[in-house]
């Protein structure tokens, strides 16, 4: 059980690094990105079936970084699909024309290494099994991004950004604790 929950998180990284490196559209960003939450959730459910295993100190400090990674690389590639799956909707413009989504950087610049921290500091709170600081982390990030939520459709790709992010976060934190 303790390996094949490594092995799973180990094959989560492999398209998470790849869907951070790989520009090869939409189809493959999305299927990198479907591989990578196949593979936790399936690493999630052997730790839910199979109880708390019964693995030595390295085994568990090995997982533990490797979620932590998971946490922060994967957390990136699925926050951008699911931002760009978001983009696809109608906007209602003047007089009920679509509004042309947003491009990429023109809005909430730097949002990579912000929401890189956000899920590092996410994963580090629930891991060490102080929920209160996501809070914190929380906190942290809309006062900094306060300023720049007035412009159009900052405030929702925010938003969506955000939740799709600290679940990522959460969800490798959860599968460190039942694990």
């Amino acid at each position: 059980m303790s390996v094949a929950a490594v092995v799973l998180v180990v094959l989560a990284l492999v398209p998470a690094g790849l869907a951070w490196r790989v520009w090869g559209g939409p189809r493959v960003q999305m299927a990198l990105v479907l591989a990578m939450a196949v593979a936790l959730t399936v690493a999630g459910l052997l730790v839910l079936v199979a109880g708390p295993p019964a693995w030595g100190e390295g085994v568990s400090r090995l997982l533990l970084v490797l979620l932590a990674a998971l946490a922060v690389a994967g957390g990136g590639p699925l926050s951008v699909f699911v931002l760009a799956w978001a983009d696809r909707e109608p906007y209602p413009g003047p007089l009920g024309a679509r509004a042309e989504p947003l491009e990429d950087g023109e809005v909430l610049r730097g949002g990579a290494w912000i929401g890189s921290l956000e899920r590092a500091g996410i994963f580090a709170t629930l891991a060490a099994g102080w929920p209160e600081g996501v809070a914190i982390v929380l906190a942290v990030k809309g006062v900094g991004r306060y300023h720049e939520l007035g412009a159009a459709g900052a405030a929702e790709r925010f938003i969506i950004g955000t939740f799709a992010s600290v679940l990522w976060a959460s969800a490798c934190a959860a599968l460190w604790w039942f694990g």
